[in-house]
This record gives structure tokens, sequence and C-alpha cells, in this order.
């Protein structure tokens, strides 16, 4: 069953049309499948699937096998599991975790035990994103659900330090939740942002715009409430942005 579910899974990702997607390693969509399909995720995290999409989202992006990806605020690890596994073995995650978690009583026991188990994980704790400083430079910087709290700062500066860990012709991912026409007016009070304030911001850091997707649109939601408020799930846009060569 398992590989039924992964094969479907990689057909239809190899099949989408009206996105452009950033794979060229000729094994991304069946590794994305298969990590989509792992048995290690939490069964909580499979439930949220249907809305957040994360085989398409994570195709989108770009991943593929042997990537470094550093992923920014993982949070409970919902895509940090699925970008491990697409990697794969010769790949890795670097999990920035900010440092407040770690200073909290067991804030990191569920990070830590989830790198222990995929193996390619490896957290880092950060005092702040406007000061990253990795190991080595990266394939992608992935964030998801964060941006409009890192636009709480200074995103120039933010902006510029994943320039610099990122590996020239890098990719940087931005996934958040929708607020359109609302420049940064919604980022500290219903935790939204207006796309093009991000993709404004993004491009003046000197990154190149690649591709937008509609995977995650929600017609339904009035985007003017806290995502939590959002039935059955707030819309959201993905951006895929290019360091260039």
């Amino acid at each position: 069953m398992k590989r039924a579910i992964t094969s479907a899974i990689a057909v239809a990702l190899l099949a989408s049309s009206g996105v452009a997607y950033a794979n060229n390693h000729a094994g991304a969509a069946a590794a994305i499948a298969a990590a989509v399909a792992d048995d290690r995720r939490p069964e909580a995290d499979v439930a949220r699937d249907p809305l957040r999409k994360p085989a398409e989202i994570t195709h989108f992006a770009g991943v593929e096998p042997g990537m470094t990806i550093a992923e920014i605020a993982p949070g409970g690890g919902y895509y940090t599991r699925v970008l491990a596994a697409s990697v794969g073995p010769q790949g890795k995650v670097y999990a920035l975790m900010p440092s407040f978690f770690a200073s909290r009583l067991g804030g990191l026991d569920a990070i830590n035990a989830l790198a222990a188990e995929y193996g390619n994980v490896e957290v880092i704790v950060v005092e702040g994103y406007d000061a990253l400083s990795l190991p080595e430079q990266v394939d992608l910087v992935w964030t998801t659900e964060n941006y409009h709290d890192l636009a709480n700062g200074d995103i120039g500066v933010v902006n510029a330090g994943i320039d610099r860990v990122l590996k020239p012709g890098g990719i940087y991912f931005v996934e958040d939740h929708s607020a359109p026409g609302t420049g940064l007016s919604a980022t500290s009070t219903i935790h939204r942002i207006d796309p093009m304030a991000v993709i404004g911001q993004v491009t003046s850091a000197g990154f190149v715009l690649e591709a937008t997707s509609d995977l995650l649109l929600n017609p339904d939601d009035p985007r003017d409430v806290n995502p939590r408020e959002a039935q059955p799930t707030s819309e959201k846009f993905a951006l895929r942005f290019r360091k260039p060569e």
C-alpha cells in the first residue's frame, strides 16, 4: 500500500501543469513522494496534508535529493521531516531554532528527537535570524509561515544574512499567510503579510523572483482575520526566489 501511495503521488507531481517547478534531479518527484508517504511521519502531520499539500509545495520549492537546506523556525517539524527524507542520506537539513525555544524547559526535546531519528538533521540554536551563521553555504533556505514575524524586525539584515548563507544559484523559498494589499500592516496584528511586500523586500536584497504558486489559495478565507480563525485554513502564498550565480 505504501508503495502504491508513493507511486500515485510521484505520478501526480510529474503530471502537474501550470506550476513552474525548479527540480532538475531525475529522482526528485519520487524522493518527495516517498518522503510524504514515510511511515515515520506522525499521524497528526499526515492529517494536515490535504490542506498543506506538502508533496506539491516541496516539489515547487525545488527540493532535490542530496541538497543541503536551512529551515528557519521549524516549529514542530512538520516540514523538517519531509525535507530530511526528500534530500536523503546524502543531503542535510539545518533546523534553525530560535533561542527562546532553547531556554524553555524541554523546548528542544521534540526537534532533537526528530534529528536523532532522521540522522541528517542538525539542530542549530540562533539568537536571531538577523545574524545567521552556518557551518557551510546551503542550496536552499526554507521558511513557512514565519516570514511575517521576520518582517517585524530588520528584514533587510535578515535577507542579507540569507543571501550570505546561500550558495550562488541557491533557492530562497517563502510560504506565508496571505493578506493582499496590506503591505506590512498586518504582520504583528493578524500575523499575515502582503505577498507583494515580500517580493519587494526579497528582490531588493538581490534575489530574483523565479516562480509563484497558487497551490494554497483559499477563496473562503476573508484574509483579514488571524490564520487560526480561518476555516478550514488560511490562504497562503508560495514564492521561489533564486540567488544569482
